[in-house]
């Protein structure tokens, strides 16, 4: 199953909310994924194949060379962004 991690700077809050969204999206497209949230310095490590950030976190992962696909957002709620920027991404991963 696909694994989607959502990363903020703490962990907590705006990547949570930004889950949630992600999984609104999901399941509105029909796709099945494994979600979780994280803060940015336990994301290098991660085994996720996608990463779901915010745009001010761009720079911060540029650090790191990550071997999934990253998709970073202006608005980490709005669910039309979200789903313009994740679709091609599935799509390319044939998940959709």
């Amino acid at each position: 199953m696909l694994k989607i991690l959502v990363v903020c700077g703490a962990g907590l809050g705006s990547s949570f909310a930004c889950q949630m969204s992600v999984e609104s999206v999901l399941q509105d497209i029909g796709v099945e994924a494994d979600l979780d949230h994280s803060d940015i310095a336990s994301a290098a490590g991660t085994r996720a194949d996608i990463i779901i950030s915010g745009k001010n976190f761009e720079s911060q992962f540029q650090r790191y060379d990550l071997p999934m696909d990253l998709i970073f957002l202006d608005r980490l709620v709005d669910k039309t962004e979200i789903e313009e920027k994740l679709v091609p991404v599935l799509k390319a991963k044939g998940a959709l």
